[in-house]
């Protein structure tokens, strides 16, 4: 039996069975390096409880899952595992979220990782894989830093098990979104191979910045110093209380005596924090140049077309400010938006997106919704332009469709999503399948795409029933990139 441990936490990446009832897994990887093993990755699971069945034992419910894993390098397995791991046993019939932890040696470059789930006492569920690739660097023979690895719960212990690392026990959070109610970041990272700066100290600078700004902010900017040694462990919680509303990087780099940057880590988060958001619009006033901009018929569609780019708490916020169907008040909360999202110019800001937004008004808007409101229109106002499009308004077996990839999406790299259009009027492209994290997966999309000449094609087998047909070419369209 593995060990695992109890933890309810949000997730970075989903895995699951799209099926009612059937397992909902999360997964996250950071990588880490040792003198007595080299480089070495660490795999974090954390398993629904709600999408988990359980059996009675004595003392409580327990569950258990099968977990097959396995970590290829140029074409030949490096490293697989199979094994049960049962839950701790959960009193009064409350069940709550648990996890694991998977460690293993990897050689640097591209790997490939396949890790398949199956809850063994539901007799309906089927097996959820997940496959992805995980890129390595040598960590040995130069001054580095491991991934920053976020903690929910952190302490000294000289006790050893999946959870522990350089002494510390660290329950692992597998979220970057931190809401108002988390008033700290706690960090863990690792600093290697110091002793190559041929000096007896160096300097650990901590900066935050938030995104679309070239500097940090002030207040969380520090620096310290530290001895040298292979292994520099560190474990910081980081006060947020008074961070805003926004996405983040925190950013640690290594200074030599003369100031030079020696290496570099960061990690990207979102914070949501209502002491920015509830910002009181008396205090607001009305920049001539906001006003100019905007129509006296066009400011709540203008006020609308923010919904794409914001996060939940000001959605809400938006939606109030709707609701009082008050043409002052949504002009203030555009201004207030802008100010907040961009403080050092937010009039262009605001200037750069709204020719965005009637760009996708232009394009992508139809009889029944505004561009803003549509898939493409959201996609686009949320990530900005894809690096390529591939449209296909004719196919023999397909609707019409379009793939738009992403060389980048902040911390995410070749990202895609695929739109199709099953009405065949109205320009109504709807999103029907992404690999970004937090979007659309549907991993029958083929056997969906391809229904205009396919029937009773099935998301375990989406080419069951496919006719023999000339030019149904989208998914290497897709895979290509």
């Amino acid at each position: 039996m593995k060990s695992v441990v109890i933890l309810c936490v949000f997730a970075l990446q989903l895995i699951s069975n799209t099926s009612f009832g059937q397992l909902k897994a999360y997964l996250d990887t950071k990588q880490f390096y040792t003198d007595q093993i080299g480089n070495y990755v660490e795999v974090y699971l954390q398993f629904v409880a709600r999408s988990v069945k359980f059996e009675g034992k004595s003392g409580g419910l327990q569950g258990k899952i099968a977990v097959r894993i396995q970590v290829s390098h140029k074409d030949s397995v490096h490293f697989s595992d199979v094994y049960i791991l049962e839950s701790p046993l959960m009193k009064d019939s409350i069940v709550e979220d648990f996890y694991d932890v998977i460690r293993f040696a990897i050689p640097s470059g591209k790997n490939n990782l396949k890790i398949e789930l199956t809850d063994v006492l539901n007799p309906n569920s089927k097996a959820i894989t997940t496959e992805s690739e995980i890129m390595t660097k040598n960590l040995n023979n130069q001054i580095s830093f491991s991934d920053i690895e976020v903690a929910e719960f952190a302490k000294k212990t000289e006790e050893s098990s999946n959870f522990t690392k350089s002494g510390y026990y660290i329950l692992p959070r597998l979220s970057n979104f931190f809401p108002n109610q988390l008033s700290t970041l706690p960090v863990y990272l690792e600093i290697y191979n110091s002793a190559l700066l041929s000096d007896s100290q160096f300097v650990l600078k901590q900066e935050i910045i938030q995104e679309g700004s070239l500097n940090g902010l002030i207040e969380f900017e520090t620096f310290s110093k530290h001895k040298i040694a292979p292994v520099v462990p560190l474990i910081r919680g980081i006060d947020i209380t008074n961070l805003g509303t926004g996405k983040y990087e925190l950013i640690y780099s290594i200074l030599d005596r003369s100031k030079k940057e020696r290496a570099r880590q960061s990690y990207s988060f979102e914070r949501s924090n209502d002491i920015e958001l509830n910002v009181s619009m008396d205090n607001i006033v009305l920049d001539p140049a906001f006003q100019q901009s905007i129509s006296e018929d066009s400011v709540i569609f203008y006020l609308e077309s923010l919904l794409p780019i914001s996060r939940q708490a000001e959605i809400l916020n938006i939606i109030s400010t709707l609701k009082l169907k008050d043409n002052g008040q949504a002009r203030k909360h555009i201004q207030a938006y802008w100010i907040k999202t961009n403080a050092s110019k937010p009039y262009d800001a605001w200037m750069s997106y709204k020719q965005q937004v009637q760009y996708v008004q232009r394009i992508y808007s139809n009889n029944f919704q505004d561009g803003y409101e549509t898939d493409r229109g959201r996609i686009y106002l949320k990530y900005g332009s894809p690096t390529t499009v591939v449209q296909k308004e004719t196919s023999p077996s397909e609707y019409p469709y379009e793939i738009w990839q992403y060389n980048k999406i902040g911390m995410f790299s070749n990202k895609r999503f695929i739109f199709y259009n099953p009405d065949l009027v109205n320009n109504t492209y709807r999103l029907l399948h992404s690999d970004m994290i937090g979007e659309t997966k549907n991993l029958g999309w083929q056997a969906i795409l391809s229904k205009r000449n396919t029937v009773n094609g099935s998301v375990d087998n989406p080419d069951q029933f496919n006719q023999q047909h000339f030019g149904g070419n989208s998914n290497d369209l897709f895979r290509q990139y």
